[in-house]
């Protein structure tokens, strides 16, 4: 069962396009990532799938319309949520509890985001980014969600506020929650979804695993050669020479050594080896051009 279906979704503020036609279907149990920049349309999208914001085409959540599902089977994080600053996360997440009949364990959820007794007892406004970013992923667990959006949900924490937040995602899915969530981080995208979705300036331009779209869109795996060599030797793979480097083409990094005994016997002295594969970064610009995700980006999210 797809726990999430959008088929020609559109919005528009007066002349301005936000979304443009997109279609997607989640999976009941699934991780599913829309990345873009800023202004892509991402959290628009998030709000027609939620129903807080009108749209057309048609969007199904569990089976009705984004405003007739059980309000107390979805979680949502916006990118932009501030709670209560002078209440601990215990408290926070006690209060949130009560306004549903039947609520996580505030202690349950603590234990879940992973905050300690100490961070547990220290007002919000105090805590690091990282503990403040799960305090408000709890906050959206108290229901315990069939389905959860996540806005943006590491954007301003720190790198190891970040993993930790991921480990504490990748429980969740474990345990069979659906996730849709927004980012600009391929990173994220890339370690946490099942499929990913690229959005830009309002449209859908490909949606698959992240393996998937790297295969098909990425280009090629690259071996570069640092050298002073004046010519190209003779390899099994495409090489060009420019620059003082030496390009080879589309090698796999079981072949590195290879072609690095080839150059040998050739009599090519280097100085240095990069090799590169590409990656959801590659993909996007390949796609995209210039709009590339980490890109600031002004309009509508």
């Amino acid at each position: 069962m797809d726990a999430l279906v959008a088929e020609d979704v559109g919005r528009r503020y007066g002349d301005t396009v936000a979304l443009d036609g997109v279609s997607l279907r989640v999976g009941a149990g699934e991780v599913f990532a829309l990345v873009g920049p800023n202004g892509a349309g991402k959290t628009t999208l998030v709000r027609a799938l939620t129903g807080t914001t009108d749209a057309t085409g048609t969007i199904s959540v569990l089976g009705e319309s984004p405003r007739a599902v059980n309000r107390e089977r979805l979680g949502l994080l916006p990118q932009d949520f501030t709670p209560p600053e002078r209440l601990t996360a215990r408290e926070l997440l006690a209060f949130y509890a009560g306004l549903y009949d039947d609520a996580r364990d505030p202690a349950d959820l603590l234990a879940t985001v992973g905050l300690d007794e100490a961070a547990a007892d220290t007002h919000y406004e105090n805590l690091s980014g990282g503990q403040q970013r799960r305090t408000c992923v709890g906050a959206s667990l108290v229901n315990d969600p069939d389905v959860l959006f996540l806005d943006e949900p590491t954007t301003g924490i720190d790198p190891a506020g970040r993993r930790a937040l991921w480990d504490v995602l990748e429980d969740l899915a474990d345990a069979g929650t659906t996730i849709f969530l927004t980012t600009h981080d391929m990173a994220e995208a890339e370690r946490l979804a099942d499929r990913v979705g690229l959005l830009a300036d309002g449209s859908l331009l490909a949606v698959d695993a992240p393996a998937a779209l790297v295969r098909e869109y990425g280009g090629e795996q690259v071996l570069r050669v640092g050298t002073d060599a004046t010519e190209v030797p003779a390899l099994d793979y495409a090489a060009d020479l420019a620059d003082g480097t030496l390009t080879v083409q589309d090698v796999p990094p079981t072949a590195i050594g290879e072609v690095v005994a080839d150059l040998e016997a050739a009599g090519v002295a280097y100085d240095e080896l990069t090799w590169t594969e590409p990656d959801l970064e590659d993909v996007y610009m390949a796609l995209a051009g210039d709009d590339s995700p980490g890109s600031e980006g002004g309009g509508l999210a």
